[in-house]
């Protein structure tokens, strides 16, 4: 492991670590307030009694981070033949981890709430797991033990530490889902490492696994995707995958599977790069997948792909696919190169290379926490190796937004973005897109717009479909089709909203925003033309005035008034830019809105004209 992985959650020193106490282990709001500071200091005194009296510190005692309130990781020294009154409570502990990892949770049993790594006895473990097991039972969730190791101390006895992960599907939900966003080189093995994945067999060296993942015949031909696919992959409650390979349709999956990981299959190649980006920016990824060729390591767009992924923020982990193709040195080569890359000031990443299970759990846990921590895989779709450790690692990792902040969004009015638009047989117009805020039933009625003259069309929502199986009701952040019966398809057009009628949107033609001029070849200045990527907005747009300075070059930062050139668009104040033109790339976010009312009331008049 890196040694600076090693600083942050590595050994310390076990004296500090008995000094410091036991962490509150008191969770206000979910049925038990915080306990008087007269029991705390009885509990303090007990703790450390507890430490003194069960081992001897030795100056190399291992510990982790303290135990943290929020979140879904919780720590518990044992749970030994626990009364009906702590049986009740710990109960209603497990429901708010498993509410605070929106339907996950990690217990780590053995340790202390300050961090330190007790470890217990086999008899004290089994009785743990078993109380664990009751307990889980009880909440309806299952457990799985992902690890145990020894604790290694100056005692006769060995003791033992485990971590448990328990899944409960919550009661609202279908399944748990994640996004991620597949990102790579032309020809670096994206598609067919999701097909070997989705499909459960192994690919023939020759690109058989990717085949179903194709769209249009020029990508079969070209073995190039040039569309945005998406896969999924299953976990059942127990952590078993579940694919293609044991149920026939998406609809089975989606029934069998507790945990669904939605792939976003993206373009390599340079020439569908607007492709790419859309798909990075309207279908809001949890996580990114880096995809690099062993034999060819950081060629082509894989550095465009890495930087397009840390200026919108998603999360990036790395997978080294064809493994099979080169020699052990050819993969460290590749390896060492990707450590050098990432640990670049601009990028300022940990990589941590994941070589066994264990790593890849600590990977999936220390990732959810620290955005920083970079997991890299060495894998090949065609030998399988090291497939299983990129599997275990999906099955744990943890979705990025906790539930308050979902909580918050479904309060918000109804707001779909419109990705896509399909014209499907006896069912009508369908449209594909994310949930951005509020909750979203069947027979809904909401607006579509904005036109080119401003408007917005009003329309009901007949079904909704999320991975291909039927769904009653769609929740913030959740990606799914609407079907909207007979609505005119032409009405409709991608980077277009669905609303709720009480919301006022902000239509504008003009919007200001901070931007930091990522490249240019020469100057950057007033009626420059770029393409401008905004969540699902994807137009040409004027740069009108670069305020404070007559031009911008590389690097610079400048407020920057934009004026679209088609259509007006829905934005909001605060939304990441993403603009492109050639070469020339820039980012920052929107800083100022010019309503359409304030201003060209004629082009309006013209176009109703």
């Amino acid at each position: 492991m890196d040694a600076r992985v090693s600083e942050l959650f590595g050994s310390g020193n076990g004296h500090s670590s008995c000094s410091q106490g036991v962490a509150s282990n008191n969770k206000t709001g979910n049925g038990y307030g915080p306990a008087s500071k007269k029991a705390f200091a009885k509990n303090n005194k007990k703790a450390k009694a507890r430490c003194s009296r069960n081992f001897k510190p030795s100056n190399n005692t291992p510990y982790l981070p303290p135990e943290a309130e929020e979140g879904n990781i919780e720590y518990k020294l044992k749970l030994v033949n626990p009364t009906q009154y702590r049986f009740e409570h710990l109960a209603t502990q497990m429901k708010w981890r498993l509410q605070e990892g929106r339907g996950e949770a990690v217990y780590q049993i053995g340790v202390e709430d300050n961090g330190m790594l007790v470890g217990l006895s086999e008899e004290d473990m089994r009785a743990s797991l078993k109380t664990l097991h009751k307990l889980a039972e009880k909440v309806g969730a299952d457990i799985t033990v992902l690890r145990e190791r020894e604790v290694d101390y100056d005692s006769d006895v060995p003791r033992k530490i485990a971590e448990v992960l328990i899944r409960k599907v919550p009661d609202d939900q279908q399944f748990l889902d994640l996004r991620v966003a597949v990102l790579g080189n032309v020809d670096s093995g994206k598609s067919t490492l999701l097909g070997v994945l989705t499909q459960g067999e192994l690919d023939n060296g020759r690109g058989r696994a990717r085949l179903n993942l194709f769209r249009h015949l020029h990508e079969i031909q070209t073995g190039r995707t040039s569309s945005i696919s998406f896969e999924i992959l299953g976990f059942n409650s127990k952590g078993e995958v579940v694919n293609y390979s044991e149920s026939r349709t998406a609809e089975e999956i989606c029934e069998s599977a507790s945990k669904m990981i939605t792939f976003i299959d993206l373009a390599g190649h340079h020439k569908y790069l607007k492709t790419t980006i859309f798909g990075l920016t309207s279908y809001c990824p949890d996580f990114a997948m880096l995809v690099v060729s062993a034999n060819t390591g950081m060629a082509g767009t894989t550095r465009e792909h890495l930087g397009l992924a840390m200026a919108l923020k998603v999360p990036i982990f790395i997978v080294i696919s064809k493994v099979d193709l080169c020699t052990r040195s050819t993969v460290e080569r590749t390896v060492r190169q990707l450590e050098r890359v990432l640990k670049q000031p601009g990028c300022n990443k940990v990589p941590m290379v994941v070589s066994s299970t264990d790593d890849a759990v600590t990977a999936a846990q220390q990732f959810a926490q620290s955005p920083n921590i970079t997991p890299i895989f060495t894998l090949s779709s065609v030998t399988g190796e090291s497939l299983d450790l990129l599997k275990v690692f999906f099955n744990i990792i943890p979705p990025l937004s906790n539930s308050k902040e979902q909580e918050e969004l479904m309060q918000q009015l109804t707001e779909f973005q419109v990705d896509e638009i399909y014209t499907v047989p006896e069912v009508g117009t369908v449209v594909g897109g994310t949930l951005y805020s509020g909750i979203c039933r069947e027979g809904d009625s909401l607006v579509v717009g904005p036109t080119d003259s401003g408007q917005f069309h009003e329309l009901t929502i007949g079904s909704i479909q999320r991975n291909r199986s039927a769904c009653r009701v769609l929740r913030a952040g959740q990606a799914a089709t609407l079907a909207l019966g007979n609505f005119d398809r032409s009405l409709l057009r991608k980077g277009m909203v669905m609303v709720s009628p009480e919301m006022d949107p902000t239509i504008c033609w003009m919007f200001e925003a901070e931007i930091v001029l990522l490249f240019h070849a020469k100057t950057f200045h007033k009626g420059f033309q770029v393409t401008v990527h905004i969540g699902n907005v994807r137009q040409t747009a004027t740069v009108e005035a670069v305020y404070g300075k007559e031009e911008l070059r590389t690097g610079e930062k400048a407020v920057v008034l934009f004026k679209f050139i088609k259509h007006p668009e829905y934005l909001k104040v605060g939304a990441k830019v993403l603009f492109r033109e050639g070469a020339t790339k820039g980012i920052g976010h929107v800083t100022k809105l010019k309503p359409l009312a304030q201003y060209q009331p004629s082009h309006v008049e013209d176009e109703e004209a």
